[in-house]
């Protein structure tokens, strides 16, 4: 028989270890394998000789690569379960890492990083679909932010580590850097195998939170209801604009930094540790936040943030107008998946939050795989970012003023 929630109250809930080793699969599943490159772009396109459009080219392979993630993780949860996709994910990702450590070329470094955003696509979708089953609703938000703080901490680490590699290793250093990103990326498959449980009932439990009220005596939730196409349609375009800006940012940010505002590497890596400072709290923070206030206002209020974060980038307004940049775009880049994660498990039941949660990244996957490669020609064509991070200011606002017209859960039944 089930164990409820009360009588766990007194001992750590299983949750929790979910949490822990959920962020430790995204510091390396996007934290390590997708965020790092960031700071290696620099190094890689000196090492490579390769030109603007084409490092962009290969950010673009990663996510397409998790584009095909995208579609193939429902079918592969429903056979193998999340916790072997995300294990397997991981597995892949190490041995993608590793060969791009000692590839040379465009060629093969975008087929292993297209690979590699494949593995990330896999570990990412199901790990985040877990959280509505774990999960409760006043406490959905919380747990995601809890978990995409992962991202944060290793862009902490890449910020400190990759210039450090740089100095000791000279031009192989953003070869060691891939290689030592493969190492602890293989470590967290094993911990992810080992840890990880699909369900609460796995372990005798429940679903941590409250009991909500449509558990005391309102109707069940229907399997399908009418208009749920249309919102997970909306949910899905304010996810593309996310992911269609939140990478040309980040993706060119070192870059912008040492080639525009003639910072040397060393301190470029110290302000990207800075957005990963901060970022370890966007999830969390904004997460809790939509769980009193709501996902809508939290989506509101988190693009507009981002919205400001871009404007500031593209009028390049100098040191000052770099550093708020910076902060506002850690303090809110986790937080819209934050958000995202457990609007699904809100507005469609914890039920079907997986398949909901695939249909709506399938959406941010496009966005996130046009966004870089459009940066990247944008730069070719002007010389700079600048036009790229105005455009992404433009879409986030969009996104804001989209977003206030998104109904409650509670006006759908749903808690």
């Amino acid at each position: 028989m089930p164990i409820s929630t009360s009588d766990t109250s007194r001992s750590l809930h299983y949750g929790w270890v979910i949490v822990a080793v959920g962020a430790l699969v995204l510091f390396s599943c996007l934290g390590l394998a997708r965020y790092a490159y960031t700071m290696l772009l620099p190094a890689m396109q000196a090492g490579l000789q390769l030109s603007y459009d084409r490092m962009g080219l290969i950010g673009t392979a990663n996510f397409s690569g998790y584009l095909v993630a995208v579609v193939l993780s429902p079918w592969l949860i429903r056979r193998f379960r999340p916790r072997a996709v995300i294990s397997a994910g991981l597995l892949l990702i190490s041995l993608c890492m590793a060969g791009i450590s000692q590839s040379h070329g465009f060629l093969p470094v975008a087929l292993l990083y297209a690979l590699t955003g494949l593995g990330g696509g896999f570990a990412n979708i199901p790990l985040m679909a877990l959280v509505p089953c774990w999960f409760r609703s006043q406490t959905r938000g919380r747990a995601a932010g809890l978990i995409i703080g992962g991202n944060g901490l290793a862009i902490i680490c890449a910020g400190y580590l990759i210039p450090l590699l740089n100095r000791s290793y000279a031009a192989d250093g953003w070869r060691m850097a891939w290689l030592l990103l493969a190492a602890m990326a293989l470590l967290t498959a094993l911990i992810a195998a080992l840890w990880l449980r699909n369900t609460p009932a796995e372990k005798g439990l429940e679903p941590l939170g409250p009991v909500q009220h449509e558990q005391h005596g309102s109707m069940p939730v229907p399997h399908e209801h009418r208009g749920d196409g249309g919102l997970l349609v909306r949910l899905g375009l304010l996810y593309l604009a996310f992911g269609a800006t939140f990478m040309v940012f980040g993706t060119f940010i070192v870059t912008s930094m040492v080639r525009e505002y003639g910072l040397s590497e060393v301190r470029a890596g110290q302000y990207w540790s800075w957005v990963g400072f901060f970022s370890v709290f966007s999830g969390v923070g904004f997460g809790a936040l939509s769980d009193r206030i709501g996902r809508k206002q939290g989506l509101i209020l988190v693009f507009l943030v981002q919205s400001t974060a871009y404007l500031l980038a593209g009028l390049k307004l100098g040191s000052v107008g770099l550093l708020f940049a910076i902060v506002l775009y850690g303090s809110a880049v986790f937080a819209i998946p934050a958000i995202m994660a457990a609007a699904v498990g809100d507005y469609l039941g914890s039920a079907r939050a997986a398949a909901s949660f695939a249909t709506i990244t399938l959406f941010f996957a496009v966005g996130q795989a046009i966004g870089p490669a459009v940066a990247g020609l944008l730069a070719r064509l002007y010389g700079s970012f600048s036009p790229a991070y105005l455009c992404a200011a433009a879409i986030t606002l969009s996104a804001a003023l989209f977003a206030f017209f998104l109904p409650s859960p509670k006006q759908r039944g749903i808690a």
